[in-house]
């Protein structure tokens, strides 16, 4: 191929009508372009995809969907094939840049990186377009190998039209395989089967040395732990085989109510312990007349014909307020993209553009009946918004990869505060501090955080706490696979 088509690719389109950007000066922390002066700047490499930097497209990847954290990069890669990364990743080391992959979650119209505080902010640097690997590869009847760059509801999609699903993945689908990868991802089947996380048989990615390699349990042992569940530190995925199971034709949910919190944690850890539900979830609301607290427990029953689920059989043993049940059977399919409706329904009311100070917690179950109680003392409903909570039980056994760090307790509630203020609310600051506060709480309780949520002020002391007996483990696979430390600055792990 002539050099022409080269230097087409290789473009960095936007910062002037015409302007072709050809390296990076290091003196002026600029990009270069054809009119200027070739003296200290060091070529871009010829690339298969594009480099852009026009103000639309750097604003588009300075913010996420926290809206806490704004960071502008200085360029952003839409990738043409693996080969680019290696390019820029290798580019970024010589010239002293920061590299991260945005997932670009979402829909069509407002794709951002789907994080809460800056976990994909890569200031000064290059921010890779993870959609340039959107290809689902192959789908057989035990896994799908697909790009990073592709959603669980585009998964979902080509998977349950073959009668196949991930057996765990989130509830909210429009995330990218290799972002939640990197975090865990719980759902309402995790009690089961684990985090979507322990769905990933292996990956392909490119080290921050700029080595394209494979990964799984077996092969590269050590980078496979690293990738997953590791927050970007050490490599981008650019390929995952995710397992798949049968997906059933139906599902029965159950809402079982309780007024007694001691109840409900037994009734959740019964059934978990039991496991005739698929899905088992939950969380808190008021009561319709506010005369206090509800405490639920969500639990699907899948089945598919001619089987017919047996109400009593299932809900035999339990405690909870039997007037208050609802019992709803759903399309297999309809229920896995449940959360679309409400999401439009965000938009429509204003909900989905505001900050986010969302707050994801591990509790230990032994503490359970300290700290929910805790957090009741002082939340109050309006500081939800149009938002909803989650606590939900999962045995950490079932969490496999160590960088995912989890009270040490074989029973763990996940706790989400998942606010959504109107808009205009001028509270966020004091949503914001009281995160704070209830996390500090509970690491008092020997609890972890999810290492996604808007938790403000934490320092590398607090995260090596927050990792524990793995951090060392951390540290040394960043220096392995990251020597230079280009990548994914914006967690705050190490600086």
């Amino acid at each position: 191929m002539g050099s022409s088509a080269h230097s087409r690719r290789n473009i960095l389109r936007g910062i002037g009508a015409g302007a072709v950007v050809v390296g990076w000066n290091a003196v002026t922390g600029t990009w270069a372009t054809t009119s200027a002066s070739a003296e200290g700047v060091i070529p871009v490499p010829p690339l298969d995809g594009t480099l852009e930097t026009s103000p639309a497209v750097l604003g588009e990847f300075s913010k996420d969907w926290g809206g806490f954290i704004t960071a502008t990069p200085k360029a952003v890669l839409r990738p043409g094939s693996v080969q680019d990364v290696v390019k820029i990743i290798n580019y970024a080391r010589a010239n002293c840049l920061k590299v991260t992959v945005n997932g670009q979650s979402g829909t069509a119209d407002d794709q951002e990186s789907h994080s809460f505080w800056g976990n994909a902010a890569v200031p000064g640097g290059i921010a890779i377009d993870a959609k340039g690997f959107s290809t689902i590869h192959s789908i057989t009847s035990t896994h799908a190998i697909v790009g990073a760059g592709v959603s669980l509801h585009q998964l979902s999609a080509a998977t349950l039209d073959r009668g196949l699903i991930v057996p765990s993945q989130t509830d909210y689908l429009r995330l990218s395989v290799g972002g939640v990868a990197s975090v865990g991802g719980f759902g309402g089947t995790v009690p089961k089967y684990g985090l979507f996380s322990d769905m990933i048989e292996e990956v392909e990615v490119v080290t921050g040395a700029g080595q394209v390699q494979t990964a799984s349990p077996s092969v590269r042992p050590d980078l496979f732990n690293a990738v997953i569940n590791g927050a970007g530190q050490v490599a981008v995925i650019t390929k995952a085989k995710v397992r798949l199971m049968k997906a059933p034709e139906r599902v029965r949910m159950f809402t079982l109510s309780y007024t007694d919190l001691a109840k409900w944690q037994r009734d959740q850890e019964f059934l978990m312990r039991d496991g005739r539900f698929t899905h088992q979830g939950g969380g808190f609301s008021r009561k319709p007349d506010n005369s206090g607290w509800w405490y639920q427990i969500e639990a699907g029953y899948y089945y598919s014909s001619p089987a017919v689920p047996d109400d009593a059989a299932l809900l035999a043993g339990l405690n909870d307020e039997r007037s208050a049940l609802q019992v709803h059977d759903h399309l297999f399919r309809d229920w896995t993209f449940r959360v679309d409706p409400g999401e439009q329904a965000w938009k429509d009311g204003g909900f989905w553009d505001g900050p986010h100070p969302w707050l994801h917690l591990l509790v230990p179950a032994s503490k359970i009946q300290t700290f929910v109680p805790f957090v009741l003392s002082e939340l109050q409903v309006e500081q939800l918004g149009a938002g909803f909570t989650i606590l939900s039980p999962f045995q950490t056994a079932k969490v496999t990869r160590p960088l995912f760090a989890k009270p040490n307790e074989p029973v763990a509630y996940l706790c989400d505060l998942l606010r959504m203020p109107p808009p205009g609310d001028p509270n966020i600051q004091a949503y914001l501090a009281q995160n704070r506060r209830f996390y500090e709480k509970l690491v008092s309780l020997g609890g972890k955080r999810y290492i996604i949520g808007a938790i403000p002020g934490m320092t590398p002391t607090q995260w090596q706490r927050h990792f524990g007996t793995v951090w060392p483990f951390l540290v040394a696979s960043k220096r392995r696979y990251d020597p230079d430390g280009v990548l994914t600055p914006g967690q705050g792990f190490f600086s």
